[in-house]
């Protein structure tokens, strides 16, 4: 459903991505890791058909992304890292907005946009204007326009940014029971702990490629057979990031030393 081949991509003298290739599968939740800089973000921006890469290819559902973005888009739900929403709309009126983009009857808008609202229990602020909204409520709502067209693909960017804790918890099992329908879920995270929770397979990349894929399983045990505790040793065994409690320790030492008479 989603496939990424030979991804490259730079800017300038950096290279985002070096040669990035991996699939998600249909009925699958594909953990996308990696530390600030790893091309996350470019990957992504490939994948909706806001970035062109330099070579490499990468089609939703069959179609390529560069020579058919219309239908890629078409079976596409996508919610930024950054939830922008426009302002002046209401949510009612910002899900009619993208119902509309997306040719979806009116009968279909006027259904599924206060059940997908208060299902994000955001219904009674249904005809409020979004520039007071917070954070964790403009997400709720991106969520909310993503499923609006029941997409054959998900790619979520830190959907759990700004949400409260039963929020995040409902997203969650929303994945899961869309994951059994069959959908694909590609879920770009910094949490974790949540990825290890819900993810069928992980890719993680560092400097702009792929260091490790497969399923949680398997990339949990050592080479010596044994397995490792959380997804978080592998993680930053292969990512090569310095040890952060070592780093902690060593910063309040110091700063206790400073303090010192």
């Amino acid at each position: 459903m989603i496939v990424a081949k030979e991804l490259t991509k730079r800017y300038g003298e950096i290279t985002a991505l070096d040669g990035v290739s991996f699939e998600a599968r249909s009925g699958e939740i594909l953990g996308y890791l990696g530390p600030n800089g790893a091309g996350k973000s470019t990957t992504i921006s490939i994948l909706t058909g806001l970035l062109a890469p330099d070579s490499g290819s990468a089609s939703i559902s069959g179609y390529d992304v560069a020579a058919a973005p219309v239908e890629a888009k078409a079976r596409v739900g996508y919610v930024p890292e950054v939830p922008a929403v426009y302002e002046t709309l209401t949510p009612e009126e910002f899900l009619g907005f993208v119902g509309r983009i997306r040719k979806l009857p009116e009968s279909t808008i006027a259904t599924r946009t206060p059940l997908l609202l208060d299902l994000f229990e955001i219904g009674d602020r249904a005809r409020f204007r979004m520039g007071g909204f917070s954070k964790g409520m403009r997400q709720k709502v991106l969520l909310a326009a993503a499923l609006l067209h029941d997409p054959e693909v998900l790619i979520l960017d830190e959907p759990l940014s700004g949400l409260d804790a039963p929020s995040a918890l409902l997203l969650r099992e929303i994945l899961r029971g869309l994951r059994d329908a069959g959908k694909t879920i590609l879920y770009s995270s910094h949490i974790l702990e949540v990825v290890e929770k819900i993810a069928d397979r992980v890719v993680i990349l560092a400097k702009g490629r792929v260091v490790a894929q497969g399923t949680v399983e398997e990339l949990l045990r050592a080479k010596s057979g044994e397995a490792k505790r959380h997804l978080e040793d592998l993680f930053r065994e292969r990512t090569e990031i310095a040890d952060p409690e070592a780093r902690a320790r060593h910063f309040l030492a110091e700063l206790r030393e400073r303090r010192s008479p």
